[in-house]
């Protein structure tokens, strides 16, 4: 099934918006587990293979739309030195992300690819979910301290 070629476009912004969130939250998360931060390497981790099995649906629907997918190409990534800039890092990309995934689902209905639309949809609600659980992490820094948060995220 051919697509439109805007279509296309906005299906691979999302898969490079997919495959740059991988790289950062993996990165994210080795650096949270070399410091000894099992909690947030957990979460950090499990992000980004959710991110990886989204970057997966998207790759299969732009090949069933007898496409390319494009993996070249990443956004810029915002790797923070820090656990506060990591955070601040993870919600600037994750936010680019969201902002992207909202054109192109106007991109999808105007198209009426509605399979598309829906996938990006899903990932929307991901990304939602994430900046949300990003925030709140935020919020426990601003509010507990960085020392008592780092000591929570030692727990495992």
């Amino acid at each position: 099934m051919k697509a439109d070629a805007g279509v296309v476009s906005e299906l691979n912004s999302a898969l490079k918006g997919q495959l740059t969130v991988i790289n950062q939250t993996f990165l994210h998360a080795r650096m949270a587990k070399n410091w000894g931060l099992e909690e947030l390497n957990s979460h950090e981790y499990k992000a980004s293979i959710k991110s990886m099995k989204l970057a997966d649906d998207l790759i299969e629907r732009i090949l069933f739309l007898e496409a390319l997918p494009g993996m070249q190409a990443l956004n810029r990534l915002h790797i923070g030195e820090n656990i506060p800039e990591m955070l601040s890092g993870d919600v600037k990309v994750h936010t680019e992300v969201r902002d992207q995934l909202l054109t192109a689902i106007d991109v999808m209905e105007k198209a009426q690819d509605y399979v598309s639309r829906d996938l990006l949809t899903e990932i929307l609600e991901e990304t939602e979910e994430q900046i949300d659980w990003i925030e709140t992490q935020q919020w426990q820094i601003e509010n507990a301290g960085i020392q008592n948060y780092l000591a929570a995220q030692m727990e495992d």
